[in-house]
């Protein structure tokens, strides 16, 4: 199972999950969870008399995210047939825990995602949660930050 939250680290992620479940000749299963609060923040907003609608925007997101995580198998090798995408609305680490014992998952591929740019911020809360509790193995990629871009002096 790859967990894909659209970060800097989304393609590798899956790239990771995919060269795991191909070596293995295992199916991969894509997961991304909207997260709840962002939910409630379209209800909130739309309680107040706004034109939004939390379901028109769960569509939305829903929609795109497909679009993206397609894009993401048909760049790879990995065969489509061995691929299912996940999508859940909810608080992350709950629901990927959810996936994990509902689909009977062996491995769980997900990137680090640090909330700051502080060097000795390695996971993010949802990533920190995973390594502590889930019930099978649980690999973080973690891709190296650029490096910033050397000042030219005149």
């Amino acid at each position: 199972m790859a967990a894909i939250c659209f970060s800097q680290y989304c393609e590798g992620t899956f790239d990771l999950a995919a060269e795991l479940a191909g070596k293995f000749d295992a199916k991969l299963i894509l997961v991304n969870v909207i997260n709840v609060r962002d939910v409630e923040a379209v209800s909130t907003i739309e309680n107040m008399g706004y034109d939004v609608h939390t379901k028109n925007y769960i569509e939305a997101i829903e929609e795109e995210r497909i679009e993206q995580l397609e894009k993401l198998v048909d760049n790879s090798h990995f065969p489509r047939d061995h691929v299912k995408i996940i999508f859940r609305v909810g608080h992350p680490y709950e629901e990927l825990m959810k996936v994990i014992r509902q689909e009977e998952v062996d491995l769980v591929v997900m990137g680090a995602k640090g909330r700051t740019d502080l060097e000795h911020v390695m996971v993010g809360s949802i990533a920190e949660k995973l390594f502590r509790h889930s019930p099978v193995t649980v690999v973080s990629n973690r891709q190296k930050r650029p490096t910033p871009a050397k000042s030219h002096r005149a």
